[in-house]
């Protein structure tokens, strides 16, 4: 499905709960990019890789100005949106990349994030 879309653009999260409405941002800007018939793939690093833990944007304070991290997060992969998780990040947080990330969720390292950056039309760093 994706690969009919004309433009891809590069979400990258780097913020979860600390900062719930800079969490958000890539969310909110993906999803209006799938909206417009974009390719949109949003990878997480840092702290941003709890977003794709199982339970966790459940138990999230609402972002400011903007649906609950649940229905962001549902609503990204329903539409077709690409999450990828940093490896190296959600092994130093002891998160599982099998059994504790989300449905949907693929992980990724340096060199394949450095070729969906140049693939891309433009790459957002929240």
């Amino acid at each position: 499905m994706n690969e009919a879309k004309s433009e891809k653009i590069l979400y990258i999260g780097t913020c979860a709960g600390e900062n719930p409405e800079k969490a958000a941002m890539p969310f909110v800007m993906a999803g209006a990019a799938l909206a417009m018939d974009m390719e949109a793939v949003i990878a997480l690093q840092g702290n941003g890789v709890y977003l794709a833990q199982k339970g966790y944007v459940e138990k999230m304070t609402k972002p400011g100005g903007f649906p609950p991290m649940v229905k962001l997060l549902k609503d990204f992969l329903e539409l077709g949106g690409r999450l990828l998780v940093c490896v190296p990040c959600i092994k130093e947080r002891n998160i599982d990349e099998k059994a504790d990330l989300v449905a949907g969720a693929a992980t990724t390292a340096a060199g394949a994030l450095n070729i969906e950056a140049t693939e891309s039309k433009a790459v957002f760093v929240y």
